[in-house]
């Protein structure tokens, strides 16, 4: 069945009211856009000195389309290991602390993003245009280079402030194209090796990661929404793992020098663990008693409808992520369950807030600096700004996938589908609609969690972004 598409109306596929609904900014105020115009006009000013290191073929990979660039990467093989060059966008060029941009960012905490149009986080005369890594253009960067051993493991981090100039703009499925044909860029020939082997390292360290289908909306050449599963390839997984080994790096030096701000996520209870290893028993995957939670998920096929339904259960495992700050003494908590490690973020300042704090706070470190008074100062405040951004973000998220999906299946009342259950009660569940994607609540006796059945669309409330199925 193709996928199912909502042509854009007047009587629908407008995001206007769920933007009112969470009272979305519509735009920056005028203050706010000249100091940003004023930033792009010097952002070297207030820096300090940079190492020239426009010469490095760094390359970006972000979806199709993307003009906020964040990162670009080198991936070199040495003869000790590996060698990572990535380079970031240095927002603290561009906004100057305690300004318009700054209170302004700090208001909105991360960049949004809806089907027609992101809410960023900075002017787009910043964020699309002077800070981001556009190929071709030379940008003021924070660049880190990082050696690592053989198994991947690093050896050594240096972070300081450059000048970069990406040569190339990739998406992931034009990379995965190139690496699968054998014809890779030079600057990224070497990340399929050190990404699989940062993967094994995970696995060893008991990073947890869940791979459900994720649902994406796009828009189609008629002006519609097309609601589909978004594809995964390999290169997403070597590129995070690029983003993670950065952040695991960001994170000892804070920690080293005894002031920072972490991402962190406490272990799951060991009961959870027990039900976990139920939940497993009872969809029948074998489950060693010696083998952990990581090396158990690692292999396990994501397409099997079993598969989808432990990975459903174990985002109960993954509860209380929030962002940690300290200055002097270590908190009780600074690891990230689902990394298995300290983590910090560092590698998106044009898309979220905290990075630019962090970063300022590496760079102070690595260079025998005191950490600057502006930066300390936000690390009681950073951390509440981001969780609450955090929690916006994922309700406007869920509230736009549920909108298409009114909008999608609004005219297929009484259809039928394929659905895999999630998770099962007594006389409901949670099942993954297959084609077009949609999770959904459907009414029914005797589901089993991982078994995959016909479902009949029962009612589709579009105001509300509701839809109910029934077992067909």
């Amino acid at each position: 069945m193709p996928p199912l598409v909502i042509r854009t109306h007047s009587a629908g596929g407008d995001f206007g009211p769920l933007r009112a609904e969470f009272s979305l900014p519509e735009s920056f105020g005028p203050e706010v856009l000249a100091e940003a115009e004023a930033a792009v006009l010097d952002p070297l000013a207030s820096a300090g000195p940079r190492e020239d290191a426009t010469g490095l073929p760094l390359v970006t990979i972000d979806p199709p389309g993307a003009k906020d660039l964040d990162q670009a990467m080198v991936v070199e093989k040495t003869a000790h290991g590996f060698r990572v060059h990535y380079a970031i966008a240095d927002l603290a060029a561009f906004v100057p602390p305690g300004g318009a941009l700054d209170r302004e960012s700090r208001q909105r905490g991360q960049t949004l993003y809806l089907p027609d149009g992101n809410v960023p986080l900075h002017p787009p005369v910043l964020s699309e245009g002077a800070a981001s890594l556009l190929p071709g253009e030379v940008r003021p960067a924070v660049l880190w280079t990082i050696e690592t051993d053989e198994a991947g493991e690093p050896t050594s981090t240096r972070v300081r402030r450059a000048l970069v100039r990406s040569t190339e703009q990739f998406d992931y499925e034009t990379v995965q194209a190139a690496l699968d044909a054998g014809h890779p860029h030079p600057s990224v020939a070497a990340l399929p090796e050190l990404g699989r082997r940062r993967r094994e390292l995970a696995v060893r360290r008991g990073a947890v990661e869940l791979q459900l289908p994720e649902q994406e909306i796009t828009g189609d050449p008629d002006g519609g929404w097309v609601l589909a599963r978004r594809p995964r390839t390999a290169v997403d997984a070597w590129n995070a793992e690029i983003s993670l080994l950065t952040g695991m790096a960001a994170a000892r030096i804070m920690l080293d020098a005894r002031i920072g701000v972490l991402r962190t996520l406490p272990d799951p209870e060991p009961e959870a663990v027990d039900w976990l290893r139920r939940s497993a028993d009872a969809l029948g995957i074998p489950w060693a008693p010696e083998t952990t939670v990581s090396e158990f998920l690692s292999k396990l096929d994501p397409g099997q409808p079993a598969s989808m339904a432990l990975y459903a259960d174990t985002t109960r495992l993954l509860r209380g992520a929030g962002y940690t700050a300290f200055d002097g003494e270590l908190p009780a908590l600074t690891t990230h369950a689902g990394i298995g490690g300290a983590y910090a973020h560092v590698t998106a300042p044009i898309r979220r807030l905290v990075d630019r704090f962090a970063t300022e706070i590496c760079l102070a470190v690595s260079a025998g600096r005191e950490v600057p008074e502006w930066v300390r100062a936000a690390l009681s405040d950073v951390p509440d700004r981001m969780t609450a951004s955090d929690t916006l973000a994922a309700k406007v998220e869920r509230a736009c996938i549920d909108q298409v999906e009114a909008w999608v299946l609004a005219e297929h009342i009484g259809g039928e589908f394929s659905a895999v259950v999630l998770r099962a009660d007594e006389n409901k569940a949670e099942i993954l609609v297959e084609d077009p994607t949609v999770m959904a609540k459907c009414a029914g006796e005797r589901l089993t969690a991982g078994e995959r059945i016909a479902v009949r669309l029962t009612a589709v409330d579009v105001e509300k972004r509701k839809v109910s199925f029934e077992r067909a």
